[in-house]
């Protein structure tokens, strides 16, 4: 199933570490690799032990994919595999250092029952971090208000893509938009609310019954799909016995798509009790995000190895996370922002997403908090603005 499914379904390590061989106990629930015994002491400002709890419980959107590699990445040597509950528990480890406490990333997708992060971190208080994107931050604003302390892209690697041979003239999504033919996509979408809103495709060309499979694609070239600058090339060029060639895309972030996807949030009541935790563990992740960014392959490994263990149907190869690695940064998808830094807010930029997507929101029937503003949905107060890619 290509790595577009995921969003069809639901609407880290440091590059030191040597894979060893996984061994089951526990009924066959959980696994664990190598030891942690000898890890060296992270430096005072990377410590995050009696700051922060002593496991951060992350909750994720989806399966292991390269998206979250930077989240991976910080999961240490001797970490356990819980293959029930979908889950991987280890010491929080930057450049083979440890922090002093654990981290635990929690699927989501099936494992939740297919529930929003936010809805999740609301009934299971035990997780600090959850992954949401800036249009699901808004939906759920009234009753799950939650505030992005870091972005884990820059922007979205969403896009709308087509057959180049069928439609040699088709150059942007605006040129899709002039022709009569079907955008297959997942119903209920806010971007192709966007589109619509923004005329850029019409209404009568949505056609909602998208599935994730590549069969409608292969059989019917003529329509346009939606799918990931990070998955869909390479997936339908080298995995997709049927098709076996490239596609043409382009991102959603190109034509107005200006959301933080997957951003880590907290708890909007958390931020001021969890300050002190965030204020290291922030630079951590930023940290961690330029290392995966420079060296990806041990963490990729370790996605792969994940979702082999959690065996939910979800397909996603180690060829499909080292594409998806390189496109983050070739197309700016993991990247600096503005102000030089990784994993930091263009403020400006939050509030024109709320600008567009709040009657988006609201049209569909969801309650967005009265008088919701940039500082609810998202803040920089942790950012270390020293940390970014290097050019």
């Amino acid at each position: 199933m290509p790595s577009s499914a995921r969003r069809a379904a639901i609407a880290g390590v440091s590059s030191v570490i040597t894979l060893v061989s996984i061994t089951a106990c526990g009924g066959g629930s959980t696994a664990s690799t190598g030891s942690a015994d000898k890890l060296p002491a992270a430096p005072a400002a990377q410590r995050l032990a009696g700051v922060c709890p002593k496991t951060i419980v992350v909750q994720v959107d989806w399966e292991p994919e390269a998206e979250h590699g930077p989240l991976y990445r910080l999961v240490g040597p001797g970490y356990t595999v819980d293959t029930a509950k979908k889950r991987v528990t280890g010491p929080l480890v930057v450049d083979g250092k440890d922090t002093g406490v654990d981290i635990q990333i929690r699927a989501g997708g099936s494992a939740i029952g297919y529930q929003s992060v936010p809805s999740q971190m609301y009934v299971d208080k035990s997780i600090t971090l959850g992954t949401v994107t800036t249009d699901v931050a808004i939906t759920a604003s009234a009753k799950q208000p939650v505030t992005a302390v870091a972005a884990l892209m820059k922007k979205s690697p969403q896009v709308l893509m087509w057959d180049p041979a069928t439609h040699p003239d088709w150059k942007t999504i605006a040129d899709i938009g002039k022709s009569n033919a079907k955008i297959v996509y997942v119903d209920g979408s806010t971007y192709a609310s966007m589109l619509v809103a923004k005329g850029l495709i019409k209404k009568s060309q949505l056609d909602g019954s998208y599935d994730g499979a590549p069969a409608r694609f292969v059989s019917n070239p003529g329509i346009a799909q939606q799918g990931f600058a990070t998955a869909e090339p390479y997936i339908y060029q080298h995995e997709v016995s049927a098709w076996k060639k490239p596609i043409k895309y382009q991102l959603l972030a190109d034509v107005g798509f200006n959301v933080y996807p997957e951003a880590l949030s907290v708890r909007s009541g958390e931020v001021k009790s969890l300050s002190p935790c965030l204020k290291k563990l922030v630079p951590v992740l930023q940290q961690s995000a330029v290392d995966f960014a420079a060296e990806p392959s041990a963490t990729v490994k370790v996605i792969s190895d994940l979702v082999q263990q959690y065996n939910t149907g979800w397909v996603y190869s180690e060829g499909t996370g080292t594409f998806a690695a390189k496109q983050m940064v070739k197309l700016g998808i993991l990247g600096n922002e503005s102000d030089g830094s990784i994993g930091s807010f263009d403020m400006k930029r939050v509030a024109s997403a709320l600008k567009t997507f709040t009657p988006l929101v609201e049209q569909s029937g969801a309650k967005v908090k009265p008088d919701l503003t940039a500082k609810d949905v998202a803040t920089d107060e942790f950012i270390d603005t020293s940390i970014g890619l290097k050019r």
